[in-house]
């Protein structure tokens, strides 16, 4: 049991993981750390909630006999480790070592993608004028930036990044690239229907249904991922993505058979399995929980034959990421979905959001189901002392930037403390332009960056951040040593 360091007197009666804190009660810094003790961070899950509940958060400061002084070993080019070279093939790779997994940079070395999603420059007025001031031209600020992450110790860029100035960069950073043939087809498809769909779930799916089974879609996969032609001989890139966050709903067999008109494609190919495993007979009544884990089966293999196809087609260099799965409740405890996910992923990326850290229990799983390492391709903290409303978005809000750092810290521990896990991409790079209405709303009001959306930078956050990167390779040390001697 971790032993929580308050950051106030107010809050020393509060339990580590459920207690509601006084919503006046204003954290300060500990003045000291006990090493074995976490410390404590209050949290709500939006700026509506009233109720601040409190959490421990584990830093390197606090694990038992860890010397967070020492240095790791030095890095190549691509932010991998230069000790415990392997087979170099060119390309990034995975490799278990042991009772972990790694990605292997293409010189052969040891890599955990330390990484910030959405490296970008942002789109409004204000932030171009805001980069024109600051660095000159788009070439300057991706030459900048990339070495002020690599200062604060990350060595990789998520989706929606600039891909195209980061590849011209004298000293590029690993990346990675997104392509979304469900969500293109998607855009073609609600147009039969005015615009809009009459039901839809947030993600924008009719039904909440992706439309794998239809020819339409089957027509679009090949235009979407073609262009990653281009990216197939480029050792600097990680690997791919294709769409994020499509609903894999565990009721998508009776979706299929009750909301879908008799005459659509998905309808008859979803009627026509279902009537091999149950007869000609059978009906909507007849459905198991075993028939909706099976269909499930299907219904995803479907999806990751087509799209996987056309990613070896035409790039067999690269690894194949996945396609970020985000639902709590479905997709991270489905062992049929990660059994499909094994046979098609190189990894499997995993959009973390609604915990505090990452669930040890499902971590284990999602690598005995799979056969696969898993990295986090999206997770944060908004921090109310940014001066955003924080309304929006999946991440909890917390006081402050310091705050937004420790749960960093605590949240990467958990995840080495996985032998599954090769990385990580905090979800954003920078903070929207509140002014600027022609953003996404649910990212338009909320604290997400590392940076300001003028590229001002969250230095009490990176300060957190840089303390934990710093140190990865000695921490993963640290962590297989301690379960060496605990068997």
């Amino acid at each position: 049991m971790k032993r929580t360091i308050l950051f106030s007197a107010a809050l020393a009666a509060l339990s580590l993981t459920a207690s509601a804190a006084p919503a006046s009660a204003t954290p300060a810094s500990a003045k000291s750390v006990r090493e074995g003790d976490s410390l404590a961070v209050e949290s709500r899950k939006n700026a509506q909630d009233t109720v601040w509940l409190t959490y421990g958060a584990e830093t390197v400061s606090t694990l038992k006999g860890f010397n967070e002084r020492k240095s790791d070993p030095e890095t190549d080019i691509y932010g991998g480790w230069m000790t415990d070279r392997q087979e170099a093939t060119g390309f990034f790779r995975t490799q278990k070592i042991g009772d972990r997994w790694w990605l292997i940079d293409p010189d052969g070395y040891p890599y955990i993608c330390k990484g910030v999603a959405v490296f970008s420059m942002g789109g409004s007025d204000r932030q171009k004028e805001a980069l024109k001031e600051k660095f000159g031209t788009p070439e300057k600020w991706a030459e900048n930036q990339q070495e002020m992450l690599r200062s604060y110790g990350f060595n990789g860029l998520g989706a929606w990044s600039a891909v195209d100035f980061v590849k011209e960069s004298e000293h590029p950073m690993p990346y990675t690239v997104i392509v979304s043939p469900m969500g293109m087809y998607k855009s073609q498809h609600i147009r039969k229907f005015g615009g809009k769909y009459h039901q839809c779930g947030w993600q924008g799916y009719r039904f909440d249904l992706a439309m794998v089974f239809d020819s339409g879609f089957d027509a679009i996969i090949d235009k979407a991922i073609a262009p990653i032609a281009k990216y197939k001989d480029d050792k600097y890139l990680v690997g791919y993505f294709t769409d994020n966050e499509i609903p894999w709903v565990n009721d998508a067999l009776d979706r299929h058979l009750t909301l879908l008109a008799k005459d659509e494609e998905a309808y008859l190919t979803v009627r026509k399995w279902f009537e091999e495993r149950k007869g000609k007979d059978a009906g909507v009544e007849d459905i198991t929980d075993e028939d909706r884990r099976a269909f499930m089966a299907f219904y995803f293999d479907t999806y990751m034959s087509k799209v996987t196809a056309a990613l070896r087609k035409y790039d067999p260099n690269h690894l194949y990421l996945g396609c970020r799965f985000n639902q709590h409740k479905e997709e991270m405890a489905s062992k049929e979905i990660f059994e499909v996910a094994g046979k098609y992923m190189d990894v499997i990326s995993i959009n973390h959001y609604r915990l505090w850290e990452p669930n040890a229990q499902w971590m284990e799983n999602w690598e005995k189901w799979s056969g696969k390492p898993f990295i986090i391709t999206e997770f944060y903290t908004k921090g109310e002392d940014s001066g955003l409303p924080n309304n929006t978005g999946a991440g909890w809000n917390v006081r402050t930037q310091k705050d937004r750092g420790l749960f960093y810290q605590n949240f990467v521990i958990g995840l080495l403390r996985s032998g599954n896990c090769v990385g990580w991409h905090w979800f954003t790079y920078m903070d929207n332009d509140p002014q600027n209405l022609k953003t996404d709303p649910s990212n338009r009001d909320s604290n997400k960056g590392i940076v300001k959306w003028n590229f001002d930078r969250y230095e009490p956050l990176l300060d957190e951040m840089k303390q934990i990167n710093g140190c990865t390779y000695r921490l993963i040390q640290y962590f297989d040593n301690t379960k060496k001697t605990d068997r």
